[in-house]
C-alpha cells in the first residue's frame, strides 16, 4: 500500500468512528468479549452450516454457502480477530451482512440482542500501540455492567487483506 492509500484508509476509519455516535447495534460474542455492529448492515442471522471450502483461501475464510441462489463467502471473525478457540456448536451463528453491495457471512460464537446506544453511552476507543490493529474499533459502548466493543464491520469486511470486496473508489 502506498501512502495515499494509507491516508484514505485512515480517513475512512475516522469517519466510521465519528459515525458511531448513536443508533441500534446487534451485539454478539467472540470468545469472552461482546461486540456491537450497526444493525443496518445486518441482513439476517442464520445457524452455522459447513461451507464449501475454497482452495488456497486464508484460514479465516471458511468457504462459501448458497443462500437462496447467492454464493456467500463465510468469514470466521473468531479466527480473523485472533480468538484462542473457534469451536462450532449449537450457539454458533452466521450474521449475514450487506457490505458495499456484497453479501458476506460472519461466523460468531453467539448473538446476544439489539441495543440502542446514544452518545452518552459510547466512549472513544483507547489508543493502543501500533502493533495492535484497532482501526476497526469505532468505540466502546457501556450499558449497565456490559462493555461492548463497537466495530466498523463494513470497514473490516472491505479491507484489502480480506479480499472480499473489490472497490476501486477508495
Amino acid at each position: 500500500m502506498d501512502m495515499m492509500t494509507d491516508a484514505k484508509e485512515i480517513a475512512k476509519h475516522e469517519a466510521a468512528r465519528a459515525a458511531a455516535v448513536a443508533g441500534e447495534f446487534l451485539t454478539f460474542r467472540l470468545g469472552g468479549e461482546e461486540y456491537g455492529i450497526d444493525i443496518l448492515k445486518v441482513q439476517e442471522i442464520r445457524s452455522y452450516e459447513q461451507p464449501t471450502r475454497i482452495a488456497n483461501a486464508p484460514s479465516f475464510i471458511k468457504g462459501v454457502v448458497n443462500l437462496r441462489g447467492v454464493i456467500v463467502p463465510i468469514v470466521d471473525l473468531r479466527l480473523k480477530l485472533g480468538c484462542e478457540s473457534a469451536e462450532y456448536n449449537d450457539f454458533t451463528v452466521v450474521i449475514v451482512l450487506n457490505v458495499k453491495g456484497r453479501v458476506v457471512g460472519a461466523v460468531v460464537d453467539s448473538v446476544s440482542d439489539v441495543l440502542e446506544l446514544n452518545k452518552e453511552t459510547i466512549k472513544p476507543a483507547p489508543e493502543m500501540s501500533s502493533s495492535i490493529d484497532t482501526s476497526f474499533i469505532t468505540g466502546i459502548g457501556s450499558v449497565n455492567d456490559r462493555m461492548l466493543i463497537l466495530m466498523d464491520i463494513e470497514g473490516l469486511m472491505a479491507s484489502a487483506d480480506m479480499g472480499l470486496v473489490n472497490d476501486e473508489s477508495f
